[in-house]
This record gives structure tokens, sequence and C-alpha cells, in this order.
């Protein structure tokens, strides 16, 4: 996935805004609160960055293509940084933007979740 695609696929949630900061990365949010960055990496390669629950956190810290999100995981966030952008894991990219996405928009409140027309169901 590129940077393009990357933009694409998150503006296709239901109420999310993108704002361009800390250093040109795209940040994309739902009711005011990160759920997904996309930033360049070593050798100014792709790096998306999202929020997971706590088991994925720790499957992805050790799976390759992924690491613990500079920044975040270091003040105890559960966030992962997908390193490998060859295409090869776009299909897993594609789920864990969208539960980030999903796992953000249960954070806000009921209210703001209405005002924003989410409609959304926590995982059983």
């Amino acid at each position: 996935m590129n940077v393009d695609e990357f933009n694409h696929f998150c503006g296709s949630f239901p109420a999310t805004t993108h704002v361009v900061q800390w250093g040109n990365s795209q940040v994309w949010k739902v009711g005011g609160k990160v759920f997904a960055i996309g930033s360049r990496g070593k050798q100014e390669q792709p790096a998306f960055t999202f929020k997971t629950s706590d088991l994925n956190f720790v499957f992805l810290s050790n799976h390759d293509g992924y690491i613990p999100a500079p920044y975040f995981a270091t003040r105890g966030m559960k966030w992962i940084q997908q390193t490998e952008t060859s295409g090869e894991l776009d299909e897993a990219l594609r789920y864990y933007l969208s539960e980030s996405y999903r796992i953000v928009a249960l954070g806000l409140s009921k209210r703001q979740q209405q005002a924003l027309g989410i409609n959304l169901h926590p995982a059983l």
C-alpha cells in the first residue's frame, strides 16, 4: 500500500478528518482522536501506524513487518507500525486500520458517536 492508497482507505470511514502534521505525516482522526498515521520510515519507505487491541499488539510486536510504534508504544499505548509495505501485508493492513478506527470510534461518547453518525457495535 502506498500513501495515496492509505489516505483513500482511511477516508472511506464515516466522520473522519485528515490533517498533515508531525513532520509531514498523514494523520487520520475520528471525533478528533487519531486512529491512523501514514509517514516515512527508514530509507523513506512508507510506514503506517495504527491502534490495536492488547492481543493484536502482542502478536504484531513479534511478527515480521511490524514494530511497536515509536513514541506511542514507549508510553504504554498499544500502537503498531507496519514497516513492510511491499504489498504483501496490504489485506492485513486494511483489517488493522479498520479495527483501529473501530477501537477509537467506540472510545467516543455515545452522544459524540450519534452526532457524527457513527453506528458501531463492539466486537463480541
